[in-house]
């Protein structure tokens, strides 16, 4: 505006400001006293200004988000009767978890409005008979559904493939050549990475890494044109992180398939992570849920799935879905999160965070390439070691009160029991089994001063 009341004023630098700052300080050094250092490699300035964001990068964002609710299912006509509740209750988009190939599929969608209901399939096994009737059975009908076939995803947490390395390859790729009915068959399982303690920027190269390997298998294939991946992330506690991580990842995704002239958009599904959730005033976990929910909003996700805050320990209930599906309601139509795309777009603070995490992970990515990518570096164990790593220095960070979980490491009720609440074992579980290469874990930061409280609590 001509006449407007800041040219008033003249324009501070950054430069000026820091010798501000600095001043204030009255000698104290500026970067040890105000220059945050993260264990995602990001140092935090305590100020940004227009000049951070000269080089930033635009990110895409969809216009609208849907809300997620997830189903094991143990019997199609159950949890076909119970999707078709939740749909009434506010629920707009269904994920299924598949186990077996016994599962009616025609049973398991009656009466569900496939056209304009998203629905995720994720299955257990892996099965071209079982795709072949999936698609048997849509064959004329508009349905918007997804199919989440990650075999790489697989060998990472379970240490082996479903057969073998070449049957899976064969069966993936017969299935991607007749998949030009869904949404996507393709999808990317970042969430792994994230709970089992690796940092943004590793989270971002890994998940660049992982769908790498997928163009590469795909890029001769009649389909390829077609690709379109989905990104399974977990988004983590740091708000403005994981704000600036989904933007990043839209990036790198975008530059990606630019080098293979595919679409650069992608499908990205978001969850609270599993890695700050605690057994103890496990009430904090809807806060938690909560903030980790709106950073995957705001961030740009497609869809949400809001994890219930006792889902470490309880049985899937009535009462902690409904909580965790209010949650996701309440931010789309009373604090109205659903009015406005890319509504982090132009802060300062995001936008400078975003363009460091594309960074650093495209050098990741790179080091992985020159490695010969991600397939040959998950067998070499050069992966898991770096999330070991990773996930060592966040631990030692909880361990020693620098990182707080509240009831956990500080304020804790000593009156809180929980040994007669486990209806779900809540720990790590480790099989001893034998496997191609070494599976990657997920683990919550609290499990050891959980487990110790519950010893103490049998033992008093």
């Amino acid at each position: 505006m001509k006449n407007s009341l800041f040219q008033e004023f003249d324009e501070v630098s950054a430069k000026e400001w820091k010798q501000k700052i600095q001043f204030d300080l009255k000698g104290a050094d500026y970067n040890e006293k105000l220059v945050y250092k993260s264990l995602d490699g990001i140092n935090i300035k305590p100020f940004y200004n227009a000049e951070d964001i000269q080089d930033s990068i635009k990110t895409p964002s969809p216009k609208n988000w849907n809300i997620c609710e997830r189903l094991y299912v143990v019997s199609a006509e159950k949890s076909n009767k119970r999707a078709n509740e939740i749909l009434k209750k506010g629920t707009e988009s269904l994920w299924f978890i598949i186990p077996n190939e016994d599962i009616s599929i025609e049973s398991l969608l009656k009466g569900i409005e496939l056209e304009k209901t998203i629905i995720y399939l994720c299955f257990s096994f892996f099965s071209e008979d079982y795709f072949k009737r999936l698609r048997a059975f849509l064959k004329g009908k508009e349905h918007q559904i997804f199919l989440q076939f990650d075999i790489i995803g697989n060998l990472a947490r379970s240490g082996n493939w479903f057969q073998n390395l070449q049957k899976d390859h064969e069966i993936l790729e017969s299935i991607f050549s007749n998949s030009e009915n869904f949404k996507s068959v393709i999808s990317v399982d970042t969430s792994l990475y994230q709970n089992a303690g690796a940092n943004i920027p590793q989270q971002l190269a890994y998940a660049l890494a992982h769908v790498n390997e997928y163009l590469n298998l795909f890029q001769k294939n009649p389909n390829f044109e077609n690709f379109q991946p989905q990104f399974l992330i977990a988004s983590g506690p740091n708000y403005f992180f994981e704000i600036a991580k989904i933007k990043a990842l839209r990036w790198l995704y975008a530059t990606l398939a630019s080098e293979y002239n595919l679409s650069e958009t992608c499908h990205i599904l978001a969850q609270p992570t599993k890695r700050n959730k605690t057994l103890y005033d496990f009430n904090v976990n809807l806060l938690r849920t909560t903030t980790e929910s709106m950073s995957a909003v705001l961030g740009g996700s497609d869809t949400v799935y809001n994890m219930p805050y006792d889902t470490i320990y309880h049985k899937n209930n009535e009462f902690g879905d409904r909580i965790a599906r209010n949650q996701l309601l309440v931010m789309k139509h009373e604090a109205y999160l659903d009015k406005v795309a890319n509504a982090a777009e132009g802060a300062y603070y995001i936008e400078s965070l975003t363009k460091q995490f594309a960074e650093m992970a495209l050098d990741i990515f790179k080091e992985i390439e020159r490695g010969d990518g991600f397939l040959k570096q998950l067998k070499e164990g050069v992966i898991q070691r770096k999330i070991k790593e990773s996930a060592k220095k966040e631990q030692e960070q909880f361990d020693n009160g620098e990182l707080i979980l509240i009831g956990t490491n500080k304020f804790q009720n000593p009156q809180d029991r929980m040994k007669d609440e486990l209806e779900l074992y809540p720990f790590l579980k480790q099989n001893p089994r034998k496997t191609l290469i070494e599976p990657i874990l997920e683990r919550r930061l609290s499990e050891q001063i959980e487990q110790e409280r519950i010893n103490q609590e049998k033992a008093d």
